[in-house]
């Protein structure tokens, strides 16, 4: 695989994982919201699951350019980090709802 079907391969990763973890952290508020407690703690852990093959491809990448090996910034990348970064926060915001929720 070439070097920049490499990196394409690598940044549609972070986008991919980010985007599923985002999708279940969103669905577990929902289901907590229902009185689903369970299984919104569930799609909680697979929002942490995807967000940790998420961060792991990402710190490769970042310990690569650390290591010497310079990366081009393209929007492609600038967007996979504004994923990921958007990711994390909605999953700590539904951990913070489902926990309310499951108060009530």
């Amino acid at each position: 695989m070439k070097e920049t079907e490499n990196m394409e391969h690598l940044v549609m990763t972070i986008i991919v994982k980010s985007g599923e973890a985002k999708s279940s952290a969103l669905e577990a508020i929902h289901n907590a919201k229902r009185g689903e407690i369970a299984q919104a703690k569930e799609l909680l852990t697979a929002a942490n699951e995807s967000l940790g093959e998420a961060h792991r491809v990402q710190t490769g990448m970042i310990q690569a350019e650390a290591g010497g090996k310079k990366t081009e910034v393209s929007l492609l990348m600038v967007h996979a980090q504004d994923h990921l970064m958007t990711a994390m926060t909605v999953r700590d915001l539904a951990a913070e709802f489902v926990d309310l929720y499951a108060r009530l």
